[in-house]
């Protein structure tokens, strides 16, 4: 099957399991004559991991087409943060107070307002980005209640090589302890378990581009 035809056979599938979820089509290192097939199909949510690729394949086709929505899945530096206030819609890895400050900056000197999602470093992986556990809380509040922003959910990658479950569960339920609507968790090796614990948007690269 080529790549359009992955796609359809996802979303049918997604569709089946649980139908409020969204697919956010990862189109990183995707060069854009690839995409435009699944967005001609209505397709609306698409995922970029860097601020600069995001910019040099995007800008001009969301000048004109306002109806899709471009996610920024991938670590963001500080420095960068203007740049991705200006071209995503919808941010999944807010992951610290200084980026939190910076969005809120961008947004008092704007009519812009987007979405965010807080990213949880559900494994404790030092290596891995994101709020610890026990601080995920504290944080939430700073940025809601210090900073208004408009924290819509959270976000999670598993430890790699374990049983996802345990770790979608625990973000199920850090979702309705902090009465939050949305989660993104899941990817292509994982979606359908993350949409038994509540999963809202689903990040889906390599299984439908491979």
């Amino acid at each position: 099957m080529n790549c359009l035809d992955n796609y359809k056979a996802i979303k049918e599938e997604v569709c089946k399991l649980q139908s409020k979820s969204n697919i956010i089509v990862v189109t990183k290192n995707r060069s854009f004559d690839i995409i435009l097939p699944i967005i001609r199909s209505g397709q609306v949510h698409f995922g970029e991991n860097k601020v600069q690729e995001a910019k040099e394949k995007w800008v001009n086709f969301l000048n004109l087409n306002k109806d899709v929505k471009l996610h920024l899945i991938g670590k963001l530096q500080s420095n960068k943060a203007k740049d991705a206030f200006g071209l995503f819609d919808f941010i999944h890895t807010l992951d610290s107070e200084k980026l939190a400050k910076k969005f809120s900056e961008l947004e008092l000197n704007s009519e812009r307002k987007i979405k965010y999602f807080i990213q949880i470093n559900i494994g404790n992986e030092v290596q891995k980005n994101g709020i610890g556990p026990s601080l995920v809380k504290h944080f939430i509040n700073f940025c809601k209640s210090d900073l208004k922003l408009n924290i819509i959910g959270l976000m999670c990658i598993p430890p790699i090589n374990l049983d996802p479950r345990p770790f979608f569960e625990k973000m199920q339920q850090f979702k309705i302890d902090n009465d939050l609507k949305e989660l993104s968790m899941g990817m292509s090796s994982d979606y359908k378990e993350a949409l038994h614990y509540g999963s809202t948007y689903l990040r889906i690269g390599s299984a439908i581009f491979k």
